[in-house]
């Protein structure tokens, strides 16, 4: 099975592609991005945790114009002048990070409002899933489920993780870490997870 046809194992599931350009095999990222969008990526993330605004801007304005074209929302991952200023659909950070926004910084909460940009929190255990929901986040993404080369040595926590979460909150889960297309329908058909995220597999379409 080629790397491609994951988009074809989603069901009525969503997968969310996630950036990482150091990941990409051939071509650039943006051919990437692209294929993703062509193939059926459902939203596209952009996580380019080394850059710098200025940097990520300008790569997150080319994605951006590909995945207007396909009509395919985009999410920012860390860098919520970036998301703001391009109006994209969704904003990602951690939930240490989402929880300071809450607590301490009113006025970027006010601006995710305003621009009506989705938040979501990456999360690791089932009490920062609760703590997230609680917070006012719109979705949670939890791992990692399986071992993954992005996470040396950390063990996946793998499919019951997933329903845990799920009994214990009532917004939507997205599932991650080390997710392909030899083992993405037994996290989309047989959890309660609302989709998926992928991005090694994602990077070397």
């Amino acid at each position: 099975m080629e790397n491609r046809d994951i988009f074809k194992l989603k069901g009525n599931k969503k997968i969310i592609a996630v950036t990482n350009r150091y990941l990409v095999k051939q071509g650039s990222l943006y051919n990437a991005v692209e294929k993703c969008c062509r193939l059926g990526a459902d939203y596209i993330m952009v996580r380019e945790k080394d850059l710098e605004y200025r940097e990520l801007l300008k790569i997150a304005i080319k994605i951006k114009k590909i995945t207007d074209e396909f009509c395919t929302p985009l999410i920012i991952n860390g860098n919520l002048k970036a998301a703001v200023e391009l109006k994209v659909f969704g904003f990602h950070t951690g939930i240490e990070k989402f929880k300071n926004m809450v607590e301490n910084n009113k006025e970027d909460l006010g601006l995710l409002k305003a621009e009506n940009i989705k938040k979501g929190v990456s999360i690791h255990s089932v009490s920062e899933a609760i703590e997230a929901e609680k917070l006012g986040a719109d979705y949670v993404m939890a791992g990692n489920i399986f071992e993954t080369s992005c996470k040396v040595g950390l063990k996946g926590r793998g499919l019951k993780f997933i329903d845990d979460i799920g009994n214990s909150i009532g917004i939507p889960i997205i599932a991650i870490g080390g997710i392909n297309s030899l083992n993405i329908q037994s996290v989309l058909l047989n959890t309660k997870a609302a989709g998926a995220a992928i991005m090694s597999q994602a990077m070397s379409i």
